[in-house]
């Protein structure tokens, strides 16, 4: 069996970061973006979220970028401190094989330990059945739906929105 290594991201795996990414705007709608970032761009994205403290990391297989995952700030005012949103993806030759399972693990592993308290899950597109049940099988709970708030590939996509707490949640305070 071939073994997936979690590790903390770097600048050095920007360009792998950056073409599993492309793959998913041009070819999916787990991310509503019409046109890939280029590799400097995903640079200053992983930069702004490793300089806040924020965990970014990769799966390996074989030595390669296999996945990422990431999480910020679910929004920016003040009260959202606690709060984060993942984003989590995957090479689609390697999707299936339990890289989005390990990296989601590690990700909430990490944000607990930093103290934040709950973690929000965008889903791009309700049709998105794998993000949606890896997420389930990860502890979030389904909260709701916005309808039809992006179009992209000539169709209307929704956004499903999950949740999961994180350490105490809101058992107590911060």
């Amino acid at each position: 069996m071939i073994q997936t290594v979690i590790r903390l991201a770097t600048v050095a795996d920007i360009p792998a970061i950056t073409a599993i990414y492309a793959h998913a705007v041009q070819h999916g709608t787990a991310t509503f973006e019409i046109d890939p970032p280029n590799e400097s761009e995903m640079a200053h994205r992983f930069r702004a979220l490793a300089e806040a403290g924020f965990p970014y990391l990769v799966a390996e297989r074989d030595r390669e970028v296999r996945g990422y995952a990431y999480a910020g700030l679910y929004r920016t005012r003040i009260a959202y401190r606690y709060t984060l949103e993942d984003s989590i993806y995957v090479a689609p030759d390697c999707q299936g094989r339990g890289i989005g399972r390990a990296l989601i693990n590690h990700l909430l592993s990490q944000a607990s330990a930093c103290g934040f308290r709950q973690m929000i899950a965008v889903i791009g597109d309700s049709k998105q059945a794998a993000s949606i049940v890896l997420h389930r099988a990860a502890g979030f709970q389904m909260v709701g739906t916005f309808a039809a708030v992006g179009f992209k590939f000539g169709r209307w996509l929704d956004t499903v929105l999950m949740q999961r707490p994180l350490g105490p949640g809101a058992t107590t305070p911060p």
